[in-house]
């Protein structure tokens, strides 16, 4: 009787699992579909699901009104650049905080984490203004700084968390051993907790890849990354929705296919350190 129970119950889950896999999957799919369809089909009531005939006709005009590469590219430098200097930030800082913490460890932490509590447009008009006499402003430098800023908290966090699932014995044994703090880092710490730093780095490239705020904010043309490449497809002459849906698709198809390629190492990651 508990063994029917027991896979009742995986049964339902399995089902309930792939409902709001669905669910999630059901505006991706969409927006891919309408990328093939005209205008005249995208905007039709009722709606149509499949386009009656695919085109291609919104790819082209979507490469010929802008820079896709050029975004791509804008994209790349921005999510990889702030992630790898976030990381380089974050490896010591949530060391410091995992193995040698003090009375005021916590408070940070948590102050830390508050910040991103705080809604962007509150401090829009300072880091404008600071951008602005730093030159900084439609420059994929500034959005690289600003990138990392945003989402140094939830790097430390993270690798905080990993960190601490690490026996302090191993680390001690390395200072017996004769191992200075750079050493202990890089050559101990570090090889331990790949699984931890790698899924920390695959979500803040998501992350920063997805950013629509401050990269339509403080770029214009020549730094714009591909959430601004979205964004021009909605103008005062109108909504041009099966452009729009190609952009969008052009724009998290490299995203999603590195989720997907990576998703066994990102739940490896996100699940380091749960079973001893």
């Amino acid at each position: 009787m508990a063994r029917n129970v027991s896979t009742q119950s995986r049964i339902g889950f399995t089902i309930g699992a792939w409902l709001v896999a669905l669910l999630i999957f059901a505006p991706i799919l969409w927006t891919a579909l309408t990328a093939f369809k005209t205008e005249a089909e995208a905007i039709a009531s009722p709606p149509t699901f499949l386009p009656r005939t695919f085109t291609l006709d919104n790819f082209e005009a979507v490469q010929d009104r802008s820079d896709y590469i050029k975004h791509a590219i804008n994209s790349i430098i921005v999510s990889v650049g702030s992630t790898l200097i976030g990381l380089a930030i974050a490896i010591p800082a949530a060391w410091s905080m995992a193995f040698a913490p003090s009375k005021r460890t916590k408070d940070i932490l948590m102050w830390m984490l508050s910040t991103k509590m705080m809604p962007a447009v509150g401090v829009l008009i300072p880091i404008y203004l600071i951008f602005r006499d730093l030159r900084l402003l439609d420059t994929v430098h500034g959005l690289t700084v600003i990138m990392t800023l945003i989402n140094l908290p939830i790097i430390v966090w993270m690798l905080y968390t990993y960190f601490k699932e690490i026996p302090v014995d191993i680390l001690e044994a390395a200072r017996m051993d004769g191992a200075e703090l750079w050493n202990e880092i890089v050559y101990v710490l570090v090889p331990m907790a790949v699984p931890g730093i790698a899924s920390t780095l695959l979500l803040n490239v998501i992350l920063a890849w997805n950013e629509a705020f401050w990269t339509i904010t403080l770029t214009s043309g020549r730094a714009g990354t591909l959430t601004a490449f979205i964004s021009s497809f909605s103008s005062p002459q109108g909504l041009f929705l099966a452009k729009l849906s190609a952009a969008s698709l052009l724009a998290i198809a490299p995203i999603l296919l590195l989720g997907w390629f990576s998703q066994r190492q990102l739940v490896r990651g996100l699940t380091f350190g749960a079973v001893k």
